[in-house]
C-alpha cells in the first residue's frame, strides 16, 4: 500500500496512519463505495470489499474499543460478536485497551436472536435502543447483552455515543450501514470518515454511504490522507471543529 496524499510515501504503517487522537471520545466511521457512489453491490457492503479493503477493515477494528453497527446491516452482512486477534494483542494493551473490540448493536425492534453469534464473543454484546422498544425484549436480550436505553420514541444516537464512552469505550468504530451513518453524522457526532472507493461501476439503486441524511448546505470535511493499493482508493477525512 502507498500513500498518494498529503505526502508520497510508497510505505506506510497503517497503525501509523489509523492512530486515534488520545483524548476523549472519538466516533470514526469506515465505508465502502463503488465509483459510481454505492455502498452495495449485489445487496451487500461485501461484495465491494477486496483483499486491500479488507486489511484496512482488519485494522480500524484492531484500533477500536467498540464497532457501533444498525441491527439490520449486522444481520444482512453476517456480523458476529468479536473476538481477541494474537496480532493485536500487544498494542491493545499497550493502550490499556480490552482484549477485543465491544460489538453494539443499534436496535429500535430488537427483534434479534439471542441464541445467534453476535452474542458470543469475547466481551458482551451491547445494545442500543429505546424506551419505545417492548420491555419483555429488553428483557429477554439483557440475559446475554448489556442493554442500554437511549431515547424515548427512537434511538438517540448522540445519547448512545455517550452511553459507550462511559462504558470506557471512547474509541467508536461505526460500521453502518447508511442510515446508521446519516443519524450519527446527523446528531453531530461524527469525527471521522474512513472511505474506500473500489474500483467498480455497480450501476443501479443502490444507497449511498449516507441515506436520508438532510443538511443545511454542504458538510465540508479535511482530507488527513489519500493510499492506494490494486486501485482501491483509501480516503481518511476529518470533519472540522468550530
Amino acid at each position: 500500500m502507498r500513500r498518494l496524499l498529503p505526502k508520497p510515501d510508497d510505505t506506510v504503517d497503517l497503525l501509523e496512519v489509523y492512530a486515534h487522537p488520545a483524548d476523549g471520545g472519538w466516533v470514526r466511521a469506515n465505508m465502502v463505495a463503488s465509483v459510481d457512489g454505492s455502498a452495495v453491490a449485489d445487496g451487500r457492503s461485501e461484495a465491494l470489499s477486496g483483499p486491500s479493503d479488507k486489511r484496512v477493515f482488519g485494522v480500524l477494528r484492531g484500533l477500536c474499543d467498540v464497532v457501533l453497527v444498525g441491527a439490520g446491516t449486522a444481520r444482512a452482512e453476517g456480523y458476529r460478536a468479536l473476538k481477541a486477534r494474537p496480532s493485536y494483542a500487544d498494542h491493545r494493551a499497550g493502550l490499556g485497551q480490552r482484549p477485543a473490540p465491544v460489538l453494539a448493536l443499534v436496535s429500535g425492534s430488537l427483534d434479534l436472536d439471542p441464541t445467534s453469534e453476535l452474542f458470543t464473543g469475547a466481551e458482551r454484546t451491547v445494545v442500543l435502543t429505546s424506551a419505545a422498544a417492548e420491555e419483555s425484549d429488553r428483557t429477554r436480550l439483557a440475559e446475554v447483552a448489556d442493554v442500554i436505553v437511549t431515547g424515548n420514541k427512537s434511538v438517540d444516537l448522540s445519547a448512545a455515543v455517550d452511553a459507550l464512552v462511559a462504558l470506557g469505550l471512547p474509541r467508536i468504530l461505526c460500521e453502518g450501514g447508511p442510515r446508521l451513518l446519516a443519524g450519527v453524522a446527523q446528531a453531530g457526532r461524527l469525527d471521522e470518515l474512513c472511505l474506500t472507493t473500489a474500483p467498480r461501476l455497480t450501476g443501479g439503486e443502490g444507497p449511498r454511504i449516507v441515506d436520508g441524511l438532510r443538511l443545511d448546505g454542504v458538510a465540508e470535511l479535511d482530507l488527513a490522507h489519500l493510499l492506494e493499493e490494486d486501485g482501491n482508493l483509501f480516503a481518511r477525512y476529518l470533519v472540522p471543529r468550530t
